[in-house]
């Protein structure tokens, strides 16, 4: 055991090509669904938290219930759509770092959409009354909301990045786990193990958890710096 971290060491140490490729897609991937997750449950969680509909409840619910929803199991969904006989498959995108961003995607989107609606829900229950007496319209009240919240949802973000990183399940059945174009750090670990490869496999291991308490270090710390700044 003790030869075998020291051979991973020197991979990471020696900056292995390898090591190097699979961590940069691994972010390429990872950010890239961050980005548009992010795009679509800040608006999405921040309409549910301030609008008024029927079902309000029940679409709260769904989206809180999507937060757990199992990555093999929207593997299989998008590995369904993005298959040659899918509804998707003329655009030729499945076994591809594409597909791997769709599919990831999907899964951080209910996560930042359901905590960045109970972050605007919690402030926007607090301040309405007030920013109604100041002569707010809703949309300036919701602004003024969000950029109040804007610490608590970089947190968000944050933890939907670091879901992001650590999933396996969802992008080895899109991407298909190909040496070299969709080979990522959780699919690899999980290849080099089986094959017996264990300094890749902890090398890369190192590299993820590194960077799964990084997020987290880093989220803590906002939080905490908001805390005290602003009470």
């Amino acid at each position: 055991m003790g030869s075998t971290l020291l051979d991973a060491i020197s991979l990471l140490a020696h900056l292995d090509p390898q090591v190097l490729a699979i961590v940069w897609l691994s972010f390429q991937v990872s950010l890239g669904a961050t980005a548009l997750g992010s795009l679509v449950g800040l608006l999405l969680g921040t309409w549910i938290a301030v609008a008024e509909f029927p079902g309000r409840a029940a679409v709260t619910v769904l989206l809180n219930g999507m937060m757990g929803m199992p990555p093999v199991v929207l593997g299989v969904i998008v590995y369904l759509a993005l298959s040659r006989s899918g509804p998707l498959g003329t655009l030729g995108l499945l076994y591809s770092p594409t597909a791997m961003v769709i599919a990831q995607t999907l899964l951080v989107t209910p996560l930042i959409a359901a905590l960045a609606r109970q972050t605007v829900e919690d402030a926007w229950s607090d301040y309405r009354i007030e920013l109604t007496a100041l002569g707010f319209d809703r949309r300036l009240a919701v602004l003024t909301l969000l950029h109040d919240c804007r610490y608590s949802l970089v947190v968000a973000v944050l933890a939907g990045l670091g879901r992001a990183m650590s999933e396996v399940g969802a992008v080895m059945i899109v991407g298909g786990n190909i040496d070299g174009f969709t080979r990522v750090m959780t699919t690899a670990i999980a290849l080099e193990t089986a094959k017996g490869d264990l300094p890749l496999s902890i090398a890369l291991g190192l590299v993820l958890i590194s960077v799964v308490v990084a997020l987290n270090a880093l989220a803590f710390g906002l939080r905490q710096w908001a805390m005290r700044r602003y009470g």
